[in-house]
Order: C-alpha cells, then sequence, then structure tokens
C-alpha cells in the first residue's frame, strides 16, 4: 500500500512539473480581472501584489498619468495604473521617450496596491449623485514599473 501511494504521489509531482511552463514568479502576478475582484472585497483597504497587464490606453489629466488595461477606462474589467508626475519623469528618462509611446501596447508589471477608488460624476462643477468605481494601483517611483 504504502509503495503504491508514493508511486501514485511521485507520478502527480511529475505531472505537474512537466505541464508548469510559467517562471515561478509568473504565477505570483495579478492579472486585472483578479486585482479587481480582490481589491472590491478588501474595499476600502487596498490588495498588495505584482500586476501583470498589457496597456491598451494611455491618459493623463492633471500631474498623473494614466495606464488602462482596457481600451475605455470606464470599463468594468479595466485596472489603471495611476504614475505620479515625478514617477512619470523618472520612467521617460529611464525609457528614453514620452509615456505615452513608451507604455502604449507594452505589456509591464507593477509593484503596489490595487484599491477600489469611487469616481463621482460632475456636471458644470456640481456632484451629480452618481458615481462609479474604478481599480488604481499607484505608483510614486519608476522602480514599480518593469516592462514584462
Amino acid at each position: 500500500m504504502l509503495l503504491k501511494t508514493t508511486t501514485v504521489l511521485l507520478c502527480a509531482v511529475m505531472a505537474a512539473a512537466c505541464t508548469s511552463r510559467l517562471p515561478a514568479d509568473q504565477a505570483r502576478w495579478l492579472q486585472p480581472p483578479q486585482a479587481i475582484q480582490l481589491a472590491a472585497d478588501a474595499a476600502p483597504r487596498g490588495v498588495a501584489g505584482v500586476f501583470a497587464m498589457q496597456v491598451k490606453a494611455v491618459g493623463a489629466t492633471g500631474h498623473v498619468v494614466y495606464l488602462n488595461s482596457e481600451a475605455d477606462y470606464r470599463d468594468q474589467r479595466n485596472l489603471t495604473v495611476a504614475v505620479s508626475q515625478a514617477a512619470a519623469r523618472q520612467l521617460e528618462a529611464r525609457l528614453g521617450a514620452p509615456l505615452t509611446r513608451a507604455l502604449d501596447r507594452q505589456r509591464i508589471l507593477v509593484r503596489g496596491a490595487a484599491r477600489r477608488v469611487r469616481i463621482d460624476f460632475v456636471t458644470e462643477g456640481v456632484l451629480s449623485g452618481k458615481y462609479y468605481y474604478q481599480t488604481h494601483v499607484r505608483v510614486t517611483d519608476a522602480a514599480q514599473i518593469q516592462l514584462q
């Protein structure tokens, strides 16, 4: 019986090793749907991790550059990486181009915390009472972002 159990266990371990083609770190990377779900579950706290995504849209407002996992930043499946002005300058120096060009359509890894953020609709400077949620990972240091 012990020999049979050991043989079955050994076969299972070998089969798992043969089917695992991902680097060990990649198994710990969170994809946008996972980040969004975990952030919603943890709200109002965030969830720390390393997030993997393809940048499908880049935008900027004020002093923040937004890297989005979906073409439409309002899409409920979108994970937004909000890059501070200082971190954007560091990244542009490192990458040798403006972020709108350097990161558009690139696969990136982002270290940080995903948090659910309430976005209020404003009409002519007045809160409308309507809102929706986005999930953001805030980046304040260029070292938080790596090209994949």
